[in-house]
């Protein structure tokens, strides 16, 4: 069932995504949780759990709590990590559940709104001029990857050291 082939209106649109997210972000919470009991023996959770955006999302959660989950939404490729490190670190549900409500709300917002009618154009781009849409969203995509790698780069370099009297 493509979304963007949805005759629905927006209010409709909006309900099934926020049920969507509902459950695939509650479902990754209570997967979370249930690798605090044993489950992380599995190899693939292992290693999802080990690797380094989980343990930045699992440090930001014990420092900031519920509004990391919220705004977790409303990036890209963080949502799964941050749902899985609040039901790891033992999250209580009256914080978790209000804050999934409202990053789920904003998430479904943008999507039924914005993001379908972002791909709709996109569509309608590539039906008129695809070397063109192609071209452009190459350009993008290796903006992006140079923006990413000029900032880990930056990280990355050394402080000076600090000269100074004694």
């Amino acid at each position: 069932m493509n979304p963007l082939h949805w005759s629905f209106p927006i209010a409709v649109t909006w309900l099934i995504l926020f049920g969507i997210i509902l459950a695939r972000a509650g479902g990754t919470f209570l997967l979370g949780r249930l690798a605090r009991r044993g489950i992380r023996k599995i190899e693939r959770i292992d290693s999802i759990m080990s690797g380094p955006k989980y343990r930045r999302a699992e440090s930001l959660i014990e420092r900031y709590g519920a509004p990391v989950i919220a705004v977790s939404f409303l990036m890209i490729g963080v949502q799964t990590v941050v749902n899985l490190a609040a039901g790891t670190s033992g999250m209580s549900y009256r914080r978790y559940l209000p804050a999934l409500v409202v990053g789920g709300s904003l998430w479904a917002l943008i999507y039924s709104t914005v993001g379908l009618i972002g791909f709709k154009a996109l569509a309608t781009a590539y039906q008129v001029e695809p070397g063109m849409t192609v071209g452009l969203g190459a350009c993008f995509v290796l903006a992006i990857i140079g923006l990413v790698i000029g900032l880990k780069k930056k990280d990355e370099q050394p402080e000076p050291a600090a000269h100074g009297t004694a």
